[in-house]
């Protein structure tokens, strides 16, 4: 007898997801039938996709924040009553974003929920989210998450299988009606992959010599469990080299996001004469990173073209790279590495599924963002702690610092002066009127002298996706300058709270003399020009930004 139940319901009207999904504050999601509702949007927007295999399986997990354990239980009975045959979950409900990534394409899944707010505080008043990833581990096409929350705005009743919670504690199968439940470890088949990429024997005797120290913070948030297994008992870091390493429902109290403002501990042990050599951080769900040397830091824009400068040092990447592709606010210094090595690269709206069709498509093999996102084609996420075994094959490698790699890279290429301002919290109407007023602008300011700088071209940056021709409109004011400096304005998807104005500001620097400056005294101007041109204090009330990195 079937335990399948059906629940009339009404729709909420605020359930349009972003460029991560939908993301709200905890008690939004805890009111009654808002989660379901949503769920239930992605099973029947998601209905007539393909999928392989003789069954439909469902990866399930999240970071573990406040709320994730009670939503998974209630996305697991969900999707046993929407006819999924097999349900793969992370023990204990966790599972970060790139292994949830790494899962869905090992297994062949039809696609997988995750559970996560990425960066963002966590606990009984702070955020929530969940995301859909489709077949190839991607998150969902926009065209899919239009179909999501048309679905969530028509919907009328939802679907549920009646049991008792499932028990996300032991590792084993489970069965309940026709379905399936697997609970695996999060961390071993994620290891396995990173172990086929990378040189794990040469980084462990670096790690192991006595002469090389480390920190990984992972900021008790998912990505402890997998630092610890991979970095301290696999290649040999001493005990202790992970820092808040353990994952907790509010992250300690603290925030996950891995930049100097978030990681004072842990930029203290890169700081002065005894500073350690080699410092990272990574995210809430585990896609972000951050990388420190001694008394040195790496913007994630450098990052990126450093691992696309370095790529053949490592062993999943000996052969060369098909091409990268960065974000459009990213800066252009993998530009710069890409036209050395004659590969394509190529210039997306930010957000990770924009990489998608380029990675399935075999065009690019690195990408990444400059808001601390870098990955590759091994999964369809951005991977924090892949990132960091990259810098450490390289480090290993090498024989050089962070400091002398990044130093040497600039060398060659250029330096690529870079910040972002954050203007946190922005009254939604207020942050819409600063953007429409830079729109309606635009025609008039080529050609137009600012200080040192004459504008070459203005427009609001638009994409047509090279693999299946469609179009992404008003993905962000882009001021263009002759000789290569930029000014970028963008409104971010990605908070709870108004909207955030963020402010991109870059300028490239080939003089060694003129390599070494804080950025934010080199491209002094740039900012005030930055804050002038948008009249950011007149619109938004704010001289100063919130946040700068």
């Amino acid at each position: 007898m079937s335990a399948r139940i059906t629940v009339a319901t009404t729709a909420f009207a605020d359930q349009k997801p972003g460029t991560s999904g939908l993301r709200k504050k905890v008690r939004v999601f805890q009111q009654p039938n808002y989660l379901e509702n949503f769920v239930q949007s992605i099973f029947d927007a998601t209905s007539g996709l393909p999928h392989s295999g003789t069954d439909k399986t469902l990866v399930v997990g999240g970071d573990g924040r406040y709320y994730n354990n009670e939503a998974l239980q209630t996305i697991i009975k969900m999707a046993i009553a929407n006819g999924f045959t097999r349900i793969i979950a992370g023990q204990n409900g966790l599972l970060s974003t790139p292994a949830a990534s790494c899962l869905i394409r090992k297994f062949q899944a039809f696609g997988g929920i995750i559970l996560s707010a990425s960066h963002n505080p966590g606990g009984p008043d702070a955020d929530f989210g969940i995301k859909f990833n489709g077949a190839n581990g991607g998150p969902a096409t926009e065209d899919l998450t239009a179909a999501i929350y048309q679905q969530s705005l028509d919907i009328e009743q939802y679907h549920q299988h009646d049991c008792a919670d499932i028990d996300l504690e032991r590792i084993g199968s489970q069965q309940l009606q026709a379905c399936v439940v697997e609970v695996v470890d999060p961390v071993t088949d994620y290891a396995h992959l990173m172990e086929q990429l990378f040189d794990f024997q040469r980084i462990r005797e670096m790690l192991t010599s006595g002469s090389f120290r480390m920190h990984f913070d992972a900021m008790n948030a998912i990505t402890g469990p997998y630092a610890r297994s991979i970095l301290e008992q696999s290649l040999g870091a001493p005990p202790g080299s992970v820092l808040r390493g353990i994952p907790m429902t509010d992250f300690g109290g603290g925030h996950p996001d891995p930049n100097l403002a978030h990681a004072v501990d842990l930029q203290q042990r890169l700081t002065g004469s005894e500073a350690a050599d080699f410092g990272a951080a990574s995210d809430g769900d585990g896609d972000r990173n951050m990388i420190l040397g001694a008394n040195f830091y790496v913007t994630p824009s450098d990052s990126l073209a450093i691992l696309a400068a370095n790529a053949t040092l490592v062993p999943g990447y000996r052969a060369g790279l098909a091409g990268v592709a960065r974000s459009m606010p990213t800066s252009q210094a993998v530009d710069r590495v890409a036209a050395s090595l004659d590969i394509p690269c190529f210039e997306t709206p930010t957000g990770w599924k924009f990489f998608g069709n380029l990675l399935d498509a075999g065009k690019i093999t690195l990408c990444g963002e400059e808001s601390f996102g870098t990955g590759s084609d091994h999964v369809r996420e951005k991977d924090g702690l892949w990132a960091v075994l990259f810098w450490l094959n390289i480090i290993a490698v090498r024989g050089e610092s962070v400091a002398e790699i990044v130093q040497q890279h600039w060398l060659r290429y250029g330096r690529d002066y870079y910040t972002r301002h954050d203007y946190e919290a922005v009254e939604s109407a207020a942050a819409q009127s600063l953007v429409d007023s830079l729109r309606q602008r635009l025609a008039s300011m080529s050609g137009r002298v600012f200080g040192n700088y004459e504008v070459e071209l203005a427009d609001d940056f638009a994409y047509t996706d090279p693999v299946d021709g469609s179009r992404s409109k008003q993905q962000g004011v882009r001021i263009l300058m002759r000789g290569g400096a930029r000014i970028v304005y963008r409104l971010s998807g990605t908070g709870t709270e108004g909207a955030t104005l963020r402010v991109y500001i870059e300028d490239h620097q080939t003089d060694p003399a003129k390599q070494g400056a804080d950025p934010q005294i080199a491209l002094a101007e740039l900012i005030a020009l930055a804050s002038e041109i948008a009249a950011i204090e007149k619109h938004t009330g704010r001289s100063l930004p919130d946040v700068v990195t």
